[in-house]
């Protein structure tokens, strides 16, 4: 067998100013040929995960370019072009293949290409012919089009929030590619529409029992090859934008529709329920001062990098210095100026800076003191499960007692390591001040005296109900009370 893998992905923020280059994913990941390191990013562990699989049945992998850019804003037209076109042009010279296993994101917008995964899985398609499978490993926070269903032979996504098993999602993906290709299964995709958009965290109930009762249903259903639910991407302004739920079947469509459907209700059921509960930045603060233990963290879920923000609000932080905080570290707030300034400086140096809140309305406003450059880290990273997220040149600076972790590449605060790069040791700090909807739970809830949920300003599209969308459906929860009622 000879099996095409590669790799475009990014999550897009349709609302986020800040546009995606080639520069972006050159940042983040960008891997020709050969060259894709050992361990996986979020969306790449399709290529690290093949590797040992085709090793292991003497099959010949061919890799293809793997791009990952960190989510932001819009994609750059040629920017999308000129990296689609080189991994089409590696299909093209690989040809004939038996298969292509892609790791993807499902939430790329580029200027010009509304489903951007739907125009590259077609042109894979086109090339390829209607016999050879196609599949792909993709996150839920996405949007499931008819383009992209019509162009692959199945699905898997990733079912935990946070995404903790973005490899075990990989591993499902080449055994049913596997059971395909020796013709033990044949994959059939069925999908119900839920006509509804929520956040799901699975690190808390009803989401927790619900991921937990599809993953029984898997093991115990020889029919059912994968359950996804595919949770949608609020700050996507798209046509098919919102919750779905996939279910891919051994050649058993009809029975994959039902379970889908019943499964889609049920989570409809509980809409409105998932979220965790948040607070303000005034009582946020206090109330992690107040703390008898710590850390405490303070998650600013609505600043996060990882949902295409620029990561530089400083509302929480202008809250801390108000009300005399100490024994405060903050992670991260995104300005390359800034850090370059620090750099220029160098370590032990006390200089005047303004940093942050520079990207949008909504994030506060720069903070201007007298800063100490603590510590500085070239090409900084910091943990993600089995991987390493960059977060740039970095620059721990001190102000009025809190320390400041500055950063050039945009990053949200996946792991304590964040803090430990930057010679900051998390558990001694009294407060902790993260970017981060819930990727960050996995490993910050090991070392937290408590969680706080904090929402800050409005850097984010957080509020469906309440949003300027132009091309998103508007007859979904929240947007109408009961779609299925129609």
């Amino acid at each position: 067998m000879r099996i095409f893998t590669a790799v475009l992905a990014t999550e897009t923020n349709t609302f986020s100013p800040i546009c995606v280059d080639r520069r972006a994913f050159e940042a983040s990941l960008y891997a020709p040929p050969g060259t894709h390191p050992e361990t996986p990013t979020l969306c790449s562990a399709p290529i690290t995960v093949g590797r040992r699989v085709t090793a292991e049945k003497g099959w010949e992998l061919i890799e293809g370019t793997a791009a990952w850019a960190d989510p932001a804003g819009l994609v750059n037209r040629r920017t999308y072009e000129d990296l689609r076109d080189e991994i089409l042009d590696q299909l093209r010279a690989a040809m004939p293949v038996d298969a292509v296993v892609l790791g993807l994101h499902g939430a790329m917008v580029a200027d010009g290409y509304e489903d951007t995964e739907g125009d590259f899985l077609s042109r894979v398609r086109q090339i390829v012919g209607p016999d050879v499978l196609v599949c792909a490993e993709l996150d839920p926070h996405s949007h499931l089009t008819k383009k992209r269903l019509s162009a692959a032979n199945f699905f898997v996504y990733f079912k935990e929030f946070p995404h903790t098993d973005f490899v075990d999602r990989a591993e499902d993906l080449w055994r049913i590619a596997v059971d395909t290709l020796e013709g033990r299964a044949k994959p059939a995709m069925s999908v119900f529409d839920c006509r509804m958009i929520d956040v799901f965290p699975t690190s808390r109930e009803p989401m927790r029992s619900f991921v937990d009762k599809i993953m029984t249903i898997e093991k115990s259903d020889a029919d059912i090859l994968s359950i996804s639910v595919v949770h949608g991407f609020m700050a996507g302004d798209v046509p098919e934008m919102g919750t779905k739920l996939l279910v891919v079947s051994d050649n058993k469509p009809d029975k994959g529709s039902t379970l889908a459907r019943d499964l889609g209700l049920e989570l409809f059921s509980k809409r409105g329920t998932f979220i965790m509960p948040q607070i303000d930045e005034k009582q946020a603060v206090a109330e992690a001062m107040a703390a008898h233990l710590g850390p405490v963290v303070i998650a600013d879920i609505w600043d996060n990098p990882g949902g295409g923000t620029a990561g530089d609000a400083t509302v929480i932080l202008e809250e801390l210095l108000a009300q005399g905080a100490r024994d405060t570290a903050i992670g991260t707030i995104w300005d390359p100026m800034a850090v370059q300034i620090c750099m220029a400086a160098g370590e032990g140096a006390e200089i005047p800076l303004r940093f942050g809140a520079k990207s949008a309305p909504g994030t506060g406003n720069p903070v201007d003191g007298i800063v100490k450059v603590v510590h500085l880290v070239a090409n900084a990273e910091m943990r993600f499960g089995e991987s390493f997220a960059p977060f740039g040149d970095a620059a721990h600076i001190e102000l009025d007692g809190i320390d400041i972790i500055l950063n050039s590449t945009r990053a949200q605060s996946f792991d304590p390591s964040l803090f430990s790069v930057m010679g900051i040791d998390p558990t001694r700090k009294k407060i902790l001040v993260i970017k981060s909807t819930n990727h960050f739970y996995a490993s910050f809830s090991k070392i937290a005296s408590e969680i706080l949920y904090c929402s800050a300003g409005t850097p984010y599209p957080n509020n469906p109900a309440r949003t300027p969308y132009r091309r998103a459906p508007k007859d979904i929860w929240p947007m109408v009370a009961d779609p299925h009622a129609a």
